[in-house]
């Protein structure tokens, strides 16, 4: 039986990835700061567990309890993640956005890998892979998570990121019905849950998958850089 840890997993990207495991048999763990991931864990049949990400003993609790209640630990989804930085400089919401998307990061493959995980999927976004002027500091934040993904060596670990343009999830939900408007097309959680699985199922490692409306997931393409010798 595989047992599938999502944190973030109490709606949008999060939800849609666990109901996706779920369906497919897994055993699913919702850890997540919002109570209502309780009600996607019963929906699922799966476990949830109150998760500030930003701390790092409650990364330690949640693979624990997934480890107690099912026996191991195959898969995490680390997608919880905040926005909303703006564009003035707020010190407390940057080191919010800091603390939840790039320390709980960090503190979740810390936890994953100890629990024995085999496969680690991190949720970036676009904004980690191209300059987003609305909100440098969580563009900021989902760049350090690229920066993680692809220099993280693991010994029998893949890690991986998924980077969503616009998903229609509560994150967008100021803005979502503009988008059409403006010429953008949304793309439903779902679409991002399948390519989470399709990651998780071709076993490599060390890079960041595109996704957007409508089109398959790609492999980003980052320049090579030839370091200078003497």
């Amino acid at each position: 039986m595989t047992v599938v840890l999502v944190t973030g997993g109490a709606s949008g990207i999060g939800a849609a990835v666990a109901r996706r495991f779920a369906g497919n048999g897994a055993q699913v763990v919702i850890a997540d700061v919002n109570p209502s991931g309780a009600s996607v864990a019963a929906e699922i049949g799966g476990l949830f567990v109150p998760t500030d990400v930003s701390v790092a003993e409650d990364n330690d609790r949640a693979v624990a309890a997934a480890r107690e209640a099912f026996g191991g630990l195959d898969i995490v989804h680390l997608n919880a993640g905040i926005g909303t930085g703006g564009t003035d400089f707020d010190l407390e919401a940057y080191r919010r956005i800091m603390a939840v998307n790039v320390d709980g990061t960090m503190f979740g493959i810390r936890a994953a890998v100890r629990g024995g995980a085999r496969a680690i999927v991190v949720t970036s976004s676009l904004a980690g892979i191209s300059p987003t002027a609305f909100d440098p500091v969580y563009s900021a934040s989902k760049h350090a998570i690229i920066g993680l993904v692809r220099s993280f060596q693991i010994p029998d670990v893949t890690i991986n990121a998924v980077c969503p343009g616009f998903i229609d999830t509560p994150m967008i939900a100021a803005f979502r019905d503009h988008l059409p408007e403006r010429g953008f097309a949304v793309a439903a959680p779902d679409e991002v849950a399948a390519a989470v699985e399709q990651i998780v199922a071709g076993g490599d490692s060390n890079q960041a998958w595109e996704v957007q409306a409508g089109r398959p997931p790609m492999i980003v393409q980052f320049p090579t850089v030839d370091l200078s010798r003497c």
